[in-house]
């Protein structure tokens, strides 16, 4: 099974070292577009990400050290063979940047994709893009998903080949929008919200921020980006 997964995302291009050697964060973000996201849900996904990327406080977050900026990456993922690069690795050291990469994102539309939900892989991919980042103060994986993994290798041994890697990966825990009740609604969360905990996230301040629904992903992307963003001080910088 290791072996599998080893090489599905393999032919990820590696930068050169030091490209980004004063990158204090690199953050990869990874968006669920498989068959259980609807063509509603998707560009809520999307635009839920853009109003979070320009939020006052997150903005100020990325633009707080200009001569040490965050870089940005942003992709999709669905089944074991469908990941998408929508932003490659942008370092956000002004808000003509930030603008840019909302302005690609805001014209992203969704393309044919399988059904199925191959979170090791999209996990696999993530780390691979990290591999980059190398030179990074920190790294980080954010990973949106509404529901369990059905292809692909079981995120549980692909999380335990990661550990060595130095990466932080926290989740986005994505409810359904049409519950047959509010009560049925919470148990869902909380059953997934403690899957990804078990399976997925990985590093010692890793977490789960859950979103009640689609309708509810820009306010949880918003306070997932302040709080992961925010794990440097700009004192430590100065």
């Amino acid at each position: 099974m290791r072996c599998v997964f080893l090489c599905i995302t393999c032919a990820c291009l590696a930068l050169p070292s030091g490209v980004f050697a004063n990158c204090r964060q690199a953050l990869a973000i990874g968006l669920d577009v498989s068959g259980s996201v609807d063509l509603r849900e998707y560009r809520l996904q999307i635009d839920g990400l853009v109003e979070a990327l320009n939020h006052p406080e997150v903005t100020q977050i990325f633009l707080a050290v200009p001569s040490a900026p965050i870089s940005l990456l942003v992709y999709e993922w669905s089944g074991p063979d469908d990941q998408e690069l929508l932003v490659d690795w942008t370092p956000i050291t002004g808000i003509d940047a930030l603008r840019s990469v909302s302005k690609t994102l805001a014209q992203t539309q969704r393309r044919e994709a399988t059904p199925g939900t191959a979170l090791g892989v999209a996990m696999q991919t993530g780390a691979d893009y990290l591999d980059q980042m190398g030179s990074c103060w920190k790294r980080t994986l954010d990973l949106s998903g509404d529901g369990k993994s059905n292809l692909g290798p079981r995120p549980r041994h692909v999380k335990d080949f990661l550990r060595s890697k130095d990466i932080t990966i926290n989740a986005l825990v994505i409810g359904s929008d049409a519950p047959a009740s509010t009560d049925r609604r919470y148990v869902e969360i909380s059953e997934l919200s403690a899957y990804f905990a078990a399976e997925v996230i990985l590093g010692a301040d890793a977490f789960v921020q859950t979103a009640v629904g689609f309708e509810d992903y820009a306010h949880a992307m918003t306070q997932k980006l302040k709080r992961e963003l925010a794990g440097i001080a700009v004192s430590s910088l100065e």
